[in-house]
């Protein structure tokens, strides 16, 4: 059996923490620097995320089989390509395989190279030019910052007037360097759904497909966020549209990044929109999503651990597919109150033990930390994210409100639609 480092704090690391801890492969479990909840199933190192040396050196002195990379940013800064100089295996993308994430405008050029189904778009550094294609195209008008924005980077314009004046906004510097350059995109008309696949660059697993509520309130009202809440499977994904995805999009992605001397190793997230031409690429993520991740691991079966190391190393093709509960999963995420904005920090949550004991709930923590006396405080935005498998996805999204009902937490706050579409485009 290996030990494994997890690199991040959020949910999504929880999730992974909690199901590669039942791995039969995976010894110990580390995290860096981890959160209240992830300390009950790993033992937490205190090094950012994105000190890539301190990382480095951390899993070379535990001697770890496995770092397992949660979020991007280190990815971007080159995280797994300094673990694998190092002689360390990792799950995660090369800071080359990363740019599907990190760059949109490499992501939509690498989509037309390899004809995989997207957006029309261009790419703009310019003020005029980038007001002038708006005539190329019709309303509603997709304008994305090229780097990364935590989230934050896409605007939807109504209007060619609102179009033009976030533009100049964006290129004037609102996200600094991130929108120097802005990817201006047409609106594709569907519904949006995530799908995932392991690879180790050549051999290819899919997982089943989930959704995620990007806006903060109930009936996708108010600010996009990080994600509010989660179900898996997607309704909205059959499986001819699962083979389509593989064939049109999966398979050339990955055979094109190897071509392109940069093969992709890890988890690829696809973000796709489901339009009447078929599955369309809205972006890549270069990890798994949040809170996405939550109900895929609730699901997932078996010997995670040796997975992702076949991802890692190689020889995925000779591992069993990994199979998933058949009960679909529901995760809600409750966020302290103002979020996605200015929201307060520090305040003290109860009743989650209870909560999971009541209920058969899992809840995976997100921002919280414990105080010396053991309270637990909510010190981010996204703090915990209540989840649970049922025998429909009503009965999970059920079974996930009556866990959240039991947490005595004033300051936070959930949508309490979570799961409602795929309840609706079952009952269509």
């Amino acid at each position: 059996a290996m030990d494994i480092l997890i690199i991040g704090s959020g949910g999504r690391e929880h999730a992974l923490a909690w199901r590669l801890s039942k791995s039969a492969s995976a010894d110990k479990i580390f995290c860096a620097p981890g959160n209240a909840g992830i300390a009950d199933v790993a033992t937490l190192i205190d090094i950012a995320v994105d000190d890539i040396d301190a990382i480095v050196a951390k899993a070379k002195e535990l001697g770890v089989g496995l770092v397992v990379v949660g979020p991007e940013a280190p990815l971007a800064e080159g995280l797994a390509d300094r673990l694998e100089e190092a002689g360390v295996p990792v799950f995660g993308a090369s800071a080359a395989a990363a740019q599907l994430e990190t760059s949109k405008a490499f992501a939509k050029a690498f989509c037309k190279r390899h004809n995989v189904p997207t957006a029309g778009y261009d790419v703009f550094e310019e003020t005029q030019p980038a007001i002038d294609f708006l005539d190329t195209m019709s309303a509603p008008y997709v304008l994305k910052a090229d780097g990364l924005a935590a989230g934050k980077g896409v605007v939807i314009a109504q209007t060619r007037a609102e179009a033009a004046s976030e533009i100049e906004a964006m290129l004037g510097g609102r996200f600094g360097a991130a929108s120097a350059r802005l990817v201006i995109e047409e609106f594709m008309e569907g519904e949006e759904a995530s799908f995932f696949v392991l690879t180790d660059g050549e051999a290819i697993e899919a997982w089943p497909a989930c959704q995620d509520h990007k806006r903060a309130y109930d009936g996708d009202e108010g600010p996009n966020t990080g994600g509010m809440g989660a179900y898996c499977p997607a309704p909205i994904v059959s499986t001819a549209d699962e083979k389509r995805i593989i064939e049109e999009i999966v398979r050339p992605v990955i055979d094109g990044m190897a071509a392109e001397g940069a093969p992709y190793r890890g988890v690829l997230y696809v973000g796709l929109m489901m339009t009447a031409n078929g599955p369309k690429v809205v972006e890549f993520n270069a990890r798994f999503g949040d809170p996405e991740t939550q109900v895929l691991m609730l699901r997932a079966q078996g010997d995670l651990a040796a997975k992702m190391l076949a991802c890692a190393a190689g020889g995925l093709a000779e591992t069993a597919p990994t199979s998933f509960n058949p009960r679909p999963a529901v995760t809600v995420v409750m966020a302290s109150k103002g979020y996605p904005d200015a929201y307060e920090k520090g305040t003290q949550i109860f009743g989650v033990d209870q909560a999971e004991e009541e209920t058969g709930a899992t809840v995976f923590h997100a921002g919280t930390a414990r105080d010396g006396d053991g309270a637990l405080r909510a010190i981010g935005g996204r703090v915990l994210n209540v989840s649970a498998l049922g025998d429909t996805i009503e009965d999970a999204a059920a079974r996930a409100y009556s866990a959240v009902d039991r947490i005595n937490w004033p300051k936070g706050f959930c949508r309490r639609d979570i799961a409602r579409r795929a309840r609706s485009a079952l009952e269509a």
